[in-house]
């Protein structure tokens, strides 16, 4: 084979490792040339590349700017790379182990740049600011925060702090441990260490806390409102219970709909994604507590999630994987984790490409990356951008001290890895009467170490919110809904009560008995109580002499179907869990709970379908029987769900809900599933969700964005304008991008100001044309032109409104230029695609009511 000028001729049978393909798919895909040996088999090849794998790091290292942040913006280090100790530290990297011989051998210096200053006020760009003191909601413009003096006075506190550390109180501080928390760092010189804590709907396995709604119910309210306030609450909790880093949001696109983790993420699409972990960082760190962004990246199942590998195409990542990360970053996330698959053969936590160049340089994160717990692979990940390893020090700890030590890990790079930790502390202000960690995550029963604050305060009332408005209407005929003083109610379906035993039997593992609230795993958290549909029902009932039966039963179908004869409406209740390490199996529903739907519908023609799931089912077998009448889609909403789901059957909220995924017909119309192969190849590219559907023009069953209301609503006067700016620094960039050139790259270049800040503002009228007041969520797509390559539909805006009968309201979406812009693989930059970009606004990715074209002055 050739490779970079290298023959390579190997003897038949030569067995060439998996170990030894990821490393020379790193080299390919990262893009370094030069190998000008002729290797006549491959064992003498993978001596000589393991020689130029030391090289890489440190080449890498500099051209990516390891740090970005450093003790001197002109400072510069060492890093041994040639002779035996350069064999010897590719040899460990590759087995993942030992210890590298002492080097004499020459160094390759190099220089790590600064943060870019803090940019002066532009209009459109919110005042340097604090994440104690983010901008508020913004429904119509962009206001970009720009943290950039706060996180240069935080690295400056936290340069102070670390000078005069010694090289084992430095790595320490980048070491975990387990203690009280998931995860800790110990105490050094009097600064109080960190509690590293899951998870992403709050405080996990701590009592006296709220569950809040997982990721997956968030998304479907698109409402941002929402999304800041129970990121703000969460992070009021984390910081009440003494935690410093909260392990979540949760933002991995769910690009195969049975993957087990998709209930914890913000659904499908990688613009509602973005927008829901921007505002849940900001509402969080406004809390107190560090935001862990994860897991960076490519994590999208559960099967093989350590050993397999994700190929995926620099356009694809850039425009599709790493949005919600970038929007991570905007917010002034302090941490990333990254994950424990393979980045096209090389390990998340070890990747040069994704932690340093795109994550630490393109996107300017001045934070720290801690690594998934056991994602670390070697001691050398240090150098490809890991500052924390978790949660014990396998490879960081004494092992890193040697690498310093011998010569092959810069220190400057471990004061670097420690600085930013400690800066992410004082960006946070963790340093001002922070409360003590006051619980005991491993050993909850433990009366010495667990004080049992109390930090729920009154935010049960967002999760009744949030409850409320992600509940989807799917189909509602004859005016099944909303109930009306029904004379009689049928309940059918363990789902519809509570589980046999309390309310967290299932919460580690998944699984279910009862109604499901939540999905399992580490992105779950313990429930302080939980309602459920019977319970909420039965006292709306009460109140309209309402008679109501149950049966608590999947199984029992005879049963089921003779109590549902006569009854004014049949509710029947089912769902699909899933949890953490492993994924479903299937996309049908627990205990093939379709067979009582169609029991009940056989003998009640006003037979309701109320679902908990954690993501997508096909519901084909079902959902067009005549004498189903009406669909809720509740998804996973936690404790208040009964409540929730009662309030929107008799109408109390109207619903306003949509879906973050896309419901298919078939299985098979999903572009890609659960896969078990080691190397998992996102050939669908761009083409996810309902892009897909769009694209290979497949009929959904209900289509992303989708969902109906009790009312109805008339859009009208589309107008696009464009945004001045008046900052004259900014005039040439934005000139340059005007004329379809990409935008330049360097650091921060992809979370640049003027990308990001309005440009073009669209406006638009929507009534409400019925007789009932409710919420509607305008939803704004871009059509690409044809030669830009994207898929037909993209969401780029969404907004939330509430008008009362005959009420109209004009709704300003704002676009920026990042929105209206493709990734440029060769440049790696940002570019305006050439030709017509038409904007078209509606209730869903397919149903359209306004259309115009971006008034570009080409």
């Amino acid at each position: 084979m050739q490779l970079m000028g290298c023959s390579l001729s190997c003897d038949k049978g030569t067995h060439v490792s998996r170990s030894f393909k990821q490393v020379l798919k790193k080299v390919i895909y990262e893009g370094f040339l030069g190998l000008g040996t002729h290797c006549y088999n491959m064992l003498l090849f993978q001596t000589t590349f393991q020689s130029l794998l030391a090289f890489v790091f440190a080449a890498t290292s500099a051209q990516s700017a390891v740090s970005g942040i450093s003790n001197s913006a002109n400072s510069t280090s060492s890093f041994p790379v040639s002779g035996s100790s350069a064999a010897s530290i590719s040899s460990s990297f590759l087995t993942q182990s030992a210890t590298p011989t002492q080097s004499s051998s020459p160094a390759v210096s190099f220089t790590i740049p600064a943060p870019a200053a803090s940019q002066s006020f532009i209009p459109g760009i919110y005042p340097s600011t604090d994440p104690s003191n983010p901008p508020s909601v913004q429904q119509d413009t962009l206001e970009v925060p720009d943290f950039n003096p706060a996180w240069q006075t935080a690295h400056q506190k936290a340069q102070n702090q670390i000078a005069n550390y010694t090289l084992s109180q430095l790595i320490t501080i980048v070491s975990g441990s387990t203690s009280r928390c998931v995860g800790n760092i110990q105490t050094v010189d009097g600064w109080p260490g960190l509690c590293l804590n899951d998870g992403p709907l709050g405080v996990r396995l701590a009592d006296y806390i709220t569950a809040f709604p997982p990721g997956i119910n968030t998304a479907s309210t698109f409402n941002r409102s929402l999304m800041r306030t129970r990121g703000l609450f969460m992070g009021q909790e984390f910081k009440g219970k003494g935690v410093n880093i909260a392990l979540g949001p949760m933002m991995n696109i769910l690009r195969v709909p049975a993957a087990g983790r998709n209930f914890e993420g913000f659904g499908a699409d990688p613009f509602l994604s973005g927008e829901a972990a921007y505002e849940t960082i900001l509402g969080m760190q406004q809390g107190g507590v560090q935001a862990c962004a994860k897991h960076f990246i490519d994590n999208e199942q559960e099967t093989n999630r350590m050993s397999a590998s994700s190929d995926v195409d620099d356009r694809t990542q850039h425009e599709i994987y790493a949005q919600p990360f970038m929007r991570s970053v905007m917010a002034g996330v302090s941490s990333v984790m990254c994950s424990y698959n393979l980045i096209n053969d090389t390990h998340a936590c070890q990747n040069n490409l994704t932690l340093n160049r795109i994550l630490k340089d393109e996107f300017g994160f001045q934070g720290f990356v801690v690594s998934d717990w056991g994602a670390t692979h070697s001691t050398l990940s240090a150098a490809a951008g890991l500052d924390m390893e978790m949660p014990d020090s396998s490879f960081f700890g004494e092992t890193l001290a040697t690498f310093v030590n011998n010569g092959s890990i810069p220190l400057s790079r471990v004061r670097d890895m420690a600085q930013r930790v400690i800066a992410s502390w004082y960006f946070l202000h963790q340093d001002e009467a922070y409360p003590a960690v006051n619980f005991n995550a491993n050993n909850p029963g433990d009366e010495a170490t667990n004080e049992h604050i109390n930090v729920e305060d009154d935010h049960s009332s967002v999760v009744l919110d949030i409850g409320r408005a992600s509940i989807v209407l799917l189909k509602n005929v004859r005016n099944a809904l909303p109930l009306k003083k029904p004379k009689s109610l049928l309940l059918a379906g363990s789902d519809a009560g509570l589980a046999s035993i309390g309310p967290n039997e299932f919460v580690n593992a998944g699984g279910d008995d009862g109604i499901l609230a939540i999905g399992g795993g580490s992105g779950a958290a313990n429930l302080t109580y939980l309602v459920s549909p019977l319970e909420a029902i039965q006292i709306r009932a009460r109140q309209d002499r309402t008679t109501v039966s149950w049966i608590l039963n999947d199984f029992n179908l005879p049963r089921a179907g003779n109590m549902a004869i006569g009854t004014s409406a049949a509710l029947v209740f089912v769902n699909a869990d899933s949890s953490e390490g492993s994924d479903r199996t299937n996309l049908t529903t627990h205990n093939d709970a379709e067979q009582l739907i169609l029991a009940v519908a056989a003998q009640n023609n006003n037979t309701i379908v109320v679902t908990h799931s954690v993501g997508p089912l096909i519901i084909d077998n079902w959902i067009d029987h005549p004498n189903i009448t009406g669909v809720l889609w509740a998804g996973v909403s936690s404790a208040e769900t009964g409540n929730a789901i009662t309030d929107v059957l008799y109408g109390g909220f109207n619903p306003s809900g949509r879906l973050p995924y896309t419901i298919a017909k078939n299985a098979a119309d999903y572009p890609a599933s659960v896969s078990t192969s080691l190397e998992i190849p996102y050939t669908e590219g761009l083409q996810i969700d309902y892009r897909a559907f769009d694209a290979r023009n497949i009929t959904p069953r209900y289509e992303f964005g989708f969902g109906l209301s009790y009312t109805e609503f008339k859009y009208s006067e589309l107008n696009i304008v464009v945004v001045k700016d008046t900052n004259n620094a900014q005039a040439d960039l934005i000139s340059n991008w005007e004329a379809g050139n990409p935008s330049p790259s360097g650091f921060g270049s992809s979370t640049a100001l003027w990308l990001h800040q309005s440009a073009f503002q669209v406006t638009f009228q929507v009534q409400n044309i019925g007789d009932t007041s409710g919420g509607e969520i305008p939803q704004l797509y871009l059509q690409m032109p044809l030669a830009a390559g994207e898929p037909p539909s993209i969401l780029k805006g969404f907004t939330d409104i509430f008008l009362n009968p005959g009420e109209t309201q004009t709704v300003i979406i704002t676009l920026s230029r990042h929105s209206l812009s493709i990734w440029d693989v060769v440049a790696q930059g940002w570019r305006k695609p050439q030709g017509i970009t038409t904007v078209v606004v509606g209730a869903s990715s397919r149903d359209f009511r306004l259309t115009a074209t971006i008034p570009f002055s080409e």
